[in-house]
This record gives structure tokens, C-alpha cells and sequence, in this order.
């Protein structure tokens, strides 16, 4: 069985954070590298745009979290934690972070992409001409690079897909080349 069909399963056909029936996709938890149902949810189209930024937050529509957070299933706890980091200015999100309990593991990866930090805290990928890399991103080698402890040379022009940041270091992206996971200096790439 498909990860998309184990998680309609699971949810019932239904958006695990909001409960919406309409438009519902896989969403991998960032900055996972692989795809399974212990890294995933089902989110609906509203949800996946809030969550990826690609349209205004609305506060409101995220007082679903209240119910989600308290989910079974580690994934949709992580992301209702991270969600309720991204509104903390509002109020209201700052009362259900405080009831929430998410154990080490699940602190640990929700923390993962720095949603509970001040922008001034967060750490900030750049490329070669200074754009700000994200997870998932493409980029492109814009020098051969030697891989360290192998004889393999990463050649200028390769295109490098799904790009997974380095929580800890603003330097530091992580890729795979002819098939290979590598660490990339964010200087030797420009954003595509």
C-alpha cells in the first residue's frame, strides 16, 4: 500500500490537522530525507499553502490545532507544534504550547527547522549570490567539487534536487550526487 493510501487510511479521508475533505496531499515533514508514513501527514491544499508560505497565514484557520495536537501520531503532533511556534504572536497559540507534551525525540525533530527561534536566532542558508536556500530547494554546482572520502568529483553544472538544510550551520546544505548523500558549502551553489 502506497504512503498517500495509508495515510487516507488513517485520517479517514480527512486533512490530519484541520479536518477538511478537500484537496488532500502527502506533506514530509522537513527536513526528512526519506518519505514514510512515521515522517508524514495528510494535509489539505488550505494547510499545505499556510505551512509552505505560499499565501498569508490565517490565525483563525489554525485554531484546528487545538484538537490535532493531541493526535496519536507523532508527524501531526510535530507539525501542529511548529505551526503553533509560527503563530505564538497572536496569543492563543501560547496556551496550548504550554499543554502540549511532545517527548525528546519528537522536541527534538520538531525543533528541527527552528520554528520556536526569533528571526534574529535562526540560522540562514545563502548561495553563491546571497539567496536564501530552503528545504527541498534545487541548486546547481557552480564549481567541480571533490568529495571528501571518496574518489568522486561533483562536476560543475550538476543540478542537485531536494536540497536538506544543516540546522547548525548557515554553510552547510545536504544533497544527493549520482545517487550519493553529500555535504555541499552553500558558496559553491546558486539557487535554480
Amino acid at each position: 500500500m502506497s504512503i498517500l493510501q495509508t495515510l487516507k487510511d488513517r485520517s479517514n479521508n480527512t486533512c490530519e490537522l484541520c479536518k477538511s475533505e478537500k484537496d488532500l496531499k502527502q506533506y514530509t515533514l522537513p527536513p526528512s530525507l526519506n518519505e514514510s508514513v512515521d515522517n508524514s501527514l495528510l494535509v489539505c491544499g488550505t494547510c499545505l499553502s499556510q505551512i509552505e508560505g505560499e499565501v498569508e497565514m490565517d490565525a483563525n484557520h489554525w485554531r484546528c490545532l487545538n484538537d490535532s495536537m493531541w493526535s496519536e501520531f507523532v508527524a501531526v503532533q510535530i507539525m501542529s507544534w511548529r505551526m503553533l511556534q509560527r503563530l505564538r504572536g497572536e496569543g492563543w497559540p501560547k496556551d496550548l504550547l504550554d499543554m502540549m507534551y511532545l517527548d525528546d525525540e519528537a522536541l527534538a525533530l520538531a525543533r528541527a527547522t527552528g520554528e520556536d527561534k526569533d528571526d534574529s536566532e535562526k540560522v540562514v542558508h545563502r548561495d553563491v549570490n546571497g539567496v536564501i536556500l530552503e528545504n527541498g530547494d534545487s541548486v546547481v554546482l557552480v564549481k567541480d567539487l571533490k568529495v571528501k572520502g571518496s574518489s568522486m568529483v561533483a562536476k560543475q553544472g550538476t543540478t542537485v534536487r531536494n536540497i536538506r538544510l544543516d540546522r547548525d550551520n548557515a554553510e552547510y546544505i545536504e544533497g544527493k550526487v549520482d545517487g550519493q548523500q553529500i555535504v555541499i558549502i552553500t558558496k559553491y551553489v546558486k539557487k535554480t
